[in-house]
């Protein structure tokens, strides 16, 4: 059985509230994306791309005669290749949308999606936005963040120091809707037994570091009411970005 509860807030700073998300249980589909680009129609973008996820996902739900764009990955699953293409067509459409027009130029957006079909989670991520699995107290970070520095402690290694105030510290290195055709990986797995999911944008950790997070989670076994309290914490801060939470229980 799944729970899910979502909630999403402009913050303190911006007047409006770029982010998007959806919540479907008839899919099982879940997706977080954070828009970008301020005049440039960020919550345009963001719309956009979980409209595309959602249509892919709802017109593939039943097999049969589906038209694979980008092609069919013989490693992944069915469900896995579905997500895949439905992140790639979203990307198309954004990239599409955003040259339409010239006030949409360089709008884009980060997504992150999960997909729970018959005791398995699949998932991925595009950006800086992030998907965390919390089960027996301990909460993990499922996607990896498609940032600057990500790629800079890949390369330099995990305690190589970067300045709070680097010009490239919030530099993304890949966003839906920046060029074309994107590269993303899937995540395939079990669920867990009385797992919970978070799906969030950065606006979240912005404020909230791991441990905090943990805690609220540790504390409320009802999803509706650790949405919120995600979401009043973040509200006693700066809250200097949009935040969206959408938390995904699972109870087998």
């Amino acid at each position: 059985m799944l729970t899910a509860h979502g909630v999403s807030h402009p913050g303190h700073v911006r007047k409006i509230n770029e982010d998007s998300w959806i919540s479907d249980f008839d899919l099982g589909l879940f997706v977080v994306a954070d828009g970008m680009g301020g005049h440039n129609a960020g919550e345009v973008a963001s719309q956009l791309a979980v409209d595309a996820i959602r249509n892919f996902m709802e017109r593939t739900r039943g097999g049969g005669d589906v038209t694979w764009p980008y092609g069919i990955d013989p490693k992944l699953s069915f469900d896995a290749n579905r997500l895949l293409t439905a992140i790639r067509l979203a990307n198309r459409r954004v990239f599409k949308v955003g040259e339409s027009r010239d006030d949409y130029t360089g709008m884009g957006t980060t997504v992150v999606a999960a997909l729970i079909n018959a005791g398995r989670l699949i998932c991925a991520g595009v950006g800086d936005s992030r998907i965390y699995s919390f089960s027996d107290g301990r909460l993990t970070q499922l996607t990896k963040d498609d940032s600057w520095v990500m790629t800079v402690m890949a390369q330099e290694g995990p305690n190589h120091i970067i300045p709070e105030n680097h010009p490239m510290r919030h530099m993304l290195t890949s966003v839906i809707g920046a060029r074309e055709l994107i590269d993303l990986k899937v995540m395939e797995r079990p669920l867990l037994d009385s797992e919970t999911l978070l799906l969030c944008s950065d606006g979240l950790r912005e404020e909230l570091d791991d441990e905090a997070v943990r805690e609220i989670l540790s504390g409320e076994s009802d999803t509706a009411a650790a949405a919120d309290d995600l979401m009043q914490a973040v509200l006693r801060g700066r809250a200097a970005d949009n935040v969206t939470v959408l938390l995904v229980r699972v109870q087998q």
